[in-house]
């Protein structure tokens, strides 16, 4: 955890847990592991028991001494959403997140199941997490919050075509004020067209009788009443309501040793899809494998070094 960070999109980082294990192929050279491993057995060491997953209580209130607002990315080290982070630990972190308006948290998972399971959906969002309240004062400051916390976004890994059909349908099902996509380490090409129409939206009818729930094209009536409806959920970069199923997309190339390649290509790609559904992307780094090919040095994200064509770094508007 740290006031900074060397990471591009966030501004500081939050590790209320550390520790995880591999579920997929992006996991294969996870540089928390390698750099946690390192001090396995350092008695005193913050990571003497290396990366095995360990609860940080201690660190759960560090956001509440931050007086200015920042990005802030949870669990650089470790998954929130880890099947051995207990649910009271989750809600808790979530009341520190409610507590904090100031702060922006970046929340990223592969854990997409459980994530979905336990944030829910704009209907029952935040209902297990609720009852999974350890003490009434986070029990009462989940039951304050508006739902879902309008400075947390959630996002999933997508290194290949086979991670983005598991976890996005998942993400897109979440209540989040954003839902974001990091394809890091981006394995192969990967079409997101499927979950980024222009237009889509998250949509509850106001009429007394009806109140029905609506995800789909923008639409001004309800097609059962036809009373006046209200968009749900935060703006993203897009201009659209947080029902766009992707508010977000980071693309990176895989850095340090063993590092597999990426074709510039396949980012390009995934720029284009994002500029035909108007949602804001960011371009990383090549990876360690790919600037070495093109002859620049380290892992690729220096812009003035890049490809011309990748030198895009959007943020989300909200």
């Amino acid at each position: 955890m740290s006031d900074t960070t060397t990471i591009e999109w966030t501004d500081s980082t939050w590790n209320p847990v550390t520790g995880c294990t591999k579920v997929s192929p992006g996991c294969d050279n996870c540089y928390a592991e390698t750099f946690a491993e390192r001090w396995r057995g350092t008695a005193g060491h913050h990571f003497e028991n290396g990366f095995d997953i360990t609860l940080r209580p201690n660190a759960l209130t560090l956001p509440l001494r931050w007086r200015k607002p920042r990005k802030v990315f949870v669990n650089s080290m470790s998954d929130l959403f880890h099947k051995d982070v207990p649910d009271s630990y989750i809600a808790r972190v979530f009341a520190v997140m409610a507590l904090t308006p100031q702060h922006t948290y970046q929340v990223l998972t592969k854990r997409h199941g459980r994530m979905q399971s336990l944030v829910g959906s704009l209907v029952d969002g935040g209902q297990r997490l609720l009852e999974a309240a350890p003490d009434e004062e986070t029990a009462q400051t989940l039951y304050d919050t508006v739902w879902p916390l309008p400075n947390v976004w959630l996002g999933v890994s997508v290194e290949d075509q086979k991670r983005a059909d598991l976890r996005i349908p998942a993400l897109v099902d979440t209540a989040a004020a954003v839902r974001f996509l990091s394809c890091e380490p981006l394995l192969g090409p990967v079409d997101l067209t499927p979950w980024m129409p222009a237009g889509f939206a998250s949509w509850r009818c106001q009429g007394p009788d009806c109140r029905r729930f609506y995800t789909g094209p923008l639409q001004q009536q309800c097609p059962d009443c036809g009373s006046e409806g209200m968009w749900t959920g935060s703006h993203t970069g897009n201009g659209y309501p947080n029902g766009q199923p992707i508010g977000w997309v980071i693309v990176g190339g895989e850095s340090g040793h063993g590092a597999r390649p990426m074709s510039p290509d396949w980012a390009r790609s995934l720029h284009d899809q994002c500029t035909a559904a108007n949602v804001p992307f960011f371009f990383k780094q090549l990876g360690t494998a790919t600037a070495r090919e093109l002859g620049i040095p380290g892992k690729g994200a220096d812009l003035d070094l890049i490809p011309a064509n990748l030198r895009v770094r959007e943020f989300v508007n909200v």
